[in-house]
């Protein structure tokens, strides 16, 4: 082992947090116009791909606890974008589906990913290799 492997700087976890942090910051100002913090978009790019969802299955999809993204939930119902409602036969299963406000959001939303790469100065091609890359890291498939 060098004293270079113990760098700040060629520290894979430093890399990894700081690029997160930019490039949610990246997404903030992106995001704020259509009255989402990156986490309530994270929900809603998942609602998006299928509705309804049980509030597990989300909460899974996008790599939270439940306690953590029911709160996301609630604030989303309080902005008029999903509604939660108890499944028939099973009072403890909580659904999470759009309402017509929620899925009318996600044309506003198609703009998002182009305006990404363009804060963060990278094209779209360069963020999906970006993403690939940490794919296997992330537990997620490509």
């Amino acid at each position: 082992m060098t004293d270079e492997m113990l760098l700040l700087e060629n520290q894979l976890c430093f890399a990894l947090v700081t690029a997160a942090r930019n490039v949610v910051s990246a997404y903030r100002p992106i995001l704020t116009p259509l009255g989402l913090t990156h986490p309530q978009y994270l929900v809603m790019l998942a609602l998006w791909e299928r509705t309804p969802r049980s509030l597990t299955d989300l909460a899974d999809e996008i790599a939270m606890d439940p306690a953590t993204a029911s709160p996301l939930v609630k604030r989303l119902e309080s902005q008029g974008l999903v509604s939660r409602e108890r499944r028939a036969g099973d009072e403890r299963r909580l659904d999470i589906t759009l309402t017509p406000e929620g899925q009318a959001l996600r044309e506003k939303a198609i703009d998002v990913p182009p305006q990404v790469a363009a804060a963060t100065g990278l094209s779209i091609d360069q963020l999906v290799a970006i993403r690939n890359a940490l794919a296997p890291i992330a537990g997620r498939a490509a």
